[in-house]
């Protein structure tokens, strides 16, 4: 699965996400770690230019200082599962093949077990939600990676409204909101006179050009 640019703005070495959307992933991994009664829970995000994951939001051990942190593309479990767009649990990390020690030793913090549930926007992965040493104790009728894998979806979703707000609040034209727009043009030449017609055909032609780059 390709890694699209969703890193959310300012998601680089000289900045953190904005805080609208850390206040979201924050609580996220807050009620992961309560719900999973995890040593720690944290969100990764994908950055599109360099296919790093970037810590944005922990909640547990590493809190004060892993935010911002980045690994290389497809570095430990977390790597792949953002590949992969796939969830897994691993109840024994110490016999995983895809668990990269090092990294983790270079947080402070190695953890047993661990949990992780991709974040997906349509087909592409934003990132991927972590849960370290989660509890033994019953949760329900769900499995542990079905309920992981609800939070992640939550996540992802909050993330998209935050993403279309911001476009809108920049003035970015969303797809959809072109296709309304189209729609709409549409429906009104069906019944506008003649002369309206060939006007709004006239500016949709200029329009067109200025588009493919001709004017």
């Amino acid at each position: 699965m390709p890694l699209h640019d969703y890193t959310l703005p300012d998601s680089r070495p000289e900045g953190r996400a904005p805080l609208t959307e850390r206040q979201l992933l924050h609580s996220v991994v807050e009620m992961a770690r309560l719900l999973f009664g995890a040593a720690a829970a944290s969100i990764f995000l994908v950055d599109g230019d360099t296919g790093e994951l970037v810590f944005e939001a922990v909640s547990g051990n590493g809190d004060a200082h892993l935010p911002g942190t980045r690994f290389p593309s497809g570095t430990g479990i977390a790597g792949w599962v953002a590949m992969s767009g796939q969830p897994v649990h691993v109840d024994d990390l110490a016999s995983s093949t895809l668990f990269a020690r090092g990294s983790a030793e270079s947080t402070g913090f190695v953890p047993n077990s661990l949990m992780a549930a991709p974040l997906i926007r349509e087909s592409d992965c934003l990132g991927v939600l972590e849960v370290l040493d989660p509890s033994a104790a019953p949760r329900g009728e769900l499995t542990d990676l079905d309920v992981l894998g609800l939070l992640a979806v939550q996540a992802a979703i909050g993330l998209e409204i935050l993403i279309r707000a911001r476009g809108r609040a920049n003035g970015a034209a969303l797809a959809d909101e072109h296709a309304l727009l189209l729609e709409r043009i549409g429906a009104a030449m069906s019944t506008a006179a003649p002369a309206t017609v060939t006007l709004a055909g006239n500016l949709l032609a200029a329009a067109e050009e200025v588009l493919v780059g001709r004017r």
